[in-house]
């Protein structure tokens, strides 16, 4: 027999270095400041900045141009290891390194690298996609934000609402239809005619920002457009494989932090003269979090393995997303029901993970619309048979 041992996590050496360093990050730095940022519903700029310092902002970014040149399990294990600690900073991460950063690297040509990429990946600036509307989110193609040909360039009119990070962004990635085609550009911040409105508060992931934007007769011109006119859906398909798959791992951080701090409660508490953890009750709560969470993690990593750049997964990305996020909710909720009084309190955090995991049915997708997607890709299977 083989001596190799697979590691599902952690699959190769350069994966379990990361790991080790982004859990010494998150010890170290992002636990200590998570509470306040909840708080005060703001982002920790200068936090998101040392993950740039730590190479993470570029993660999936090809080290030629920068980056770390990490694949998707990569960008997985740190999504995975930020929310056990902080999940409203991990979603402000997702927003900048897979919505703008990773987004906007596939789409572009070696100009607009150029002009932008550093400023991203070192955390110069903060990146935002505006794709969401106040009248459409999940239907995309029903976006009313347009773009019309003007001389040389393009002009820009529409809203965007919901957009994590736009508070706080230099650079923002845009879905416009150009007549009927959705197109994909780069606007700077402090372009004439865009502005952004006032905070949007949240029930949780507090420490992301949210907010909406306007476009006001926004100029750009022609070489803002990524890729090529008409090629925003590809752009956004592309990258939704990857956003939800880090989605999905962000709801197997929350669900394995959730776990840990019941299990020691557990341990370490008493009534009606024996530990808690001697109530069936609570072994049903603690064994059934345990076994969803262990199930969504072999699930999120082993599609992880099958998405990139060139390889698309729709059907994987899809029901890890649809399978993992309710865990994380789940879980939180039950650790809630260990901890009784003290989980509703923010002591433990449990209250605080309850609020932030339930965004993840939500954003990057709802749960609907992954149940449409899986069974119409299954039913197209089927019919090629």
């Amino acid at each position: 027999m083989s001596d190799v041992v697979f590691d599902l996590e952690n699959p190769t050496e350069e994966h379990r270095m990361l790991r080790q360093m982004v859990r010494s990050f998150v010890r170290d730095v992002v636990e200590p400041q998570a509470e306040e940022h909840d708080r005060t519903g703001t982002l920790n700029v200068p936090l998101l900045k040392q993950a740039g310092e730590l190479g993470l902002l570029g993660l999936t970014i090809p080290e030629k141009d920068g980056g770390a040149g990490m694949d998707a399990v990569g960008s997985v294990v740190v999504h995975h290891e930020l929310s056990k600690s902080d999940p409203g900073f991990c979603l402000a991460y997702l927003a900048h390194a897979v919505l703008f950063v990773n987004n906007f690297y596939y789409a572009s040509n070696e100009a607009q690298r150029e002009r932008w990429l550093s400023k991203v990946i070192s955390g110069e600036w903060i990146g935002a996609m505006g794709m969401t509307e106040p009248s459409s989110g999940t239907d995309v193609l029903g976006m009313r934000t347009s773009a019309r040909r003007e001389g040389d360039g393009f002009v820009i009119k529409g809203h965007k609402a919901l957009i994590t990070n736009a508070i706080d962004a230099d650079v923002f990635i845009v879905y416009a239809k150009v007549e009927s085609d959705v197109t994909t550009f780069v606007v700077e911040r402090n372009t004439p005619g865009f502005s952004v409105g006032k905070k949007t508060e949240k029930m949780g992931m507090r420490a992301s920002t949210l907010s909406e934007f306007m476009l006001d007769d926004v100029f750009v011109p022609a070489e803002n457009v990524l890729g090529t006119v008409g090629g925003g859906v590809r752009n956004m398909m592309r990258n939704l494989e990857l956003e939800r798959l880090t989605l999905a791992a962000m709801s197997l951080g929350i669900a394995d932090r959730c776990v840990d701090i019941m299990v020691r409660y557990a341990a370490e508490r008493t009534s009606f003269g024996k530990s808690i953890a001697e109530h069936g009750q609570i072994q049903r709560y603690i064994g059934e979090s345990f076994a969803k969470t262990e199930a969504a993690r072999a699930l999120v990593y082993s599609v992880a393995r099958d998405v990139g750049p060139a390889k698309r997964n729709r059907i994987g990305t899809d029901a890890a997303k649809l399978f993992a996020a309710p865990v994380g909710k789940e879980v939180a909720d039950n650790a809630m029901q260990v901890l009784g009084g003290w989980g509703y309190c923010n002591e433990y955090k449990v209250e605080r993970f309850l609020r932030d995991a339930k965004l993840l049915e939500i954003g990057g997708g709802t749960l609907e619309s992954h149940q449409k997607n899986l069974t119409k890709e299954l039913l197209r299977k089927v019919k090629q048979e």
